[in-house]
Order: C-alpha cells, then sequence, then structure tokens
C-alpha cells in the first residue's frame, strides 16, 4: 500500500496553506496516475479530500474573513469537517485529508486543559494523550496534508502563554514531522523540500 503523510510549515501568511491545498489537487504529485489507476490507495474521482479545519470557532471577523477566503480556494467536491477532535476527524475521513492547522488545533488543546493559567505538571500527562493520539492517527491515514506554523525563530515571549505555545507548537511540530514521509518548508510564497520520502 502506498502511502503519503506530508507536513507543510512555514510563517504566517507564507503561502502554506494555498501549498497544501495545491498538493491534493488533480495533477499533484500526491496523485500520480500508475498504471491506469491512481497512485496509492484513494481515487480522488470517488473518494473526495476531506478538509479537516482543527481549530476552535471563533467570533471575530477577521477570523472569518480568512476562513471564507480559504473556502473560496477548494474545490466544491471537497467536504469540510470543523473540529478540534482532529483525530477522530482523521479516523472518519474515507480518502484523502487536508488537516489545517496544527497550531489551532494546539491552542484549543490547550484551552480545553486549562494550560495557560494551571502549572505544567497538572495539564502535561493530558497533552501528551493528546498529541500520542493525533501522532497515531496521523500515522494510520494513507493519504494527509497538515499545516503548521513555525514560531520559533523570533524571541522568546516574556509572556508565559506564548512560551508555552511556542515550546509546545515546537515539540508537536517535530512530532509529526518525525511521523511523516515529506516535510516542506514554505516561505514567501516559495516552497522547499526538507525531507523526502525514504
Amino acid at each position: 500500500m502506498v502511502t503519503m503523510r506530508v507536513l507543510v510549515t512555514g510563517g504566517i501568511r507564507s503561502g502554506k496553506s494555498r501549498h497544501a491545498e495545491s498538493l491534493l489537487l488533480p495533477g499533484s504529485p500526491l496523485e500520480t496516475i500508475e498504471d491506469g489507476r491512481p497512485r496509492g490507495t484513494w481515487d480522488p474521482r470517488v473518494d473526495p479530500v476531506t478538509y479537516l479545519a482543527a481549530g476552535p470557532q471563533r467570533d471575530d471577523a477577521d477570523w472569518a474573513a480568512r476562513v471564507a477566503a480559504h473556502r473560496a480556494r477548494r474545490p466544491d467536491t471537497w467536504l469540510t469537517l470543523e473540529s478540534t477532535d482532529a483525530a477522530a476527524g482523521m479516523r472518519a475521513a474515507s480518502g484523502p485529508v487536508l488537516l489545517d492547522c496544527l497550531g489551532t488545533w494546539l491552542t484549543a488543546q490547550l484551552d480545553e486543559i486549562g494550560a495557560w493559567a494551571a502549572p505544567e505538571t497538572d495539564w502535561a500527562p493530558d497533552l501528551e494523550q493528546r498529541v500520542s493520539a493525533l501522532e497515531e492517527a496521523w500515522r494510520a491515514t494513507p493519504f494527509i496534508v497538515g499545516v503548521t506554523n513555525e514560531v520559533g525563530w523570533g524571541l522568546v515571549s516574556e509572556h508565559r502563554s506564548g512560551r508555552i505555545f511556542a515550546d509546545r507548537l515546537g515539540w508537536l511540530n517535530q512530532r509529526i514531522a518525525s511521523a511523516s514521509d515529506r516535510v516542506d518548508l514554505v516561505v514567501s510564497g516559495q516552497v522547499l523540500t526538507i525531507k523526502e520520502p525514504a
């Protein structure tokens, strides 16, 4: 069984979501036709892409505009699932998955476990369980493209919440990158593949 798990990382407005979407469009390298059949375990003509929006719902006009712009770019045939339970969303998908994004997923998890105010010893085991479940579902999903943020290239935040988020996202990114066949870094709309399939 041929599989492909791709993590796309980059800064805010770097073009990472657009690149991730392009990897699941007809004619992309992930849809290479071999012997008259689509490569791998899914047929994009039969199994639609599931777009898994893994962040919490927000009552924010700017955020709504971003979401609308992303929706407008996606084909009408793609299914959209909005859930902070990304592992369940991956397991429910019958075809390829686009998970956007790990940063918003992590924020929702940190909110749910009360990480912003409680000592780390109170919530770290719960977060580990959630990340392990996400990683297990990632490894079990044959075709998945995930989007994440690179937040560790700036200064260390003076705020506890900023440090928690940056530290935990860096740790999460390492785990998902390790479980991926390919990792693409997007900077200023330019793509650099930093991990190739073995």
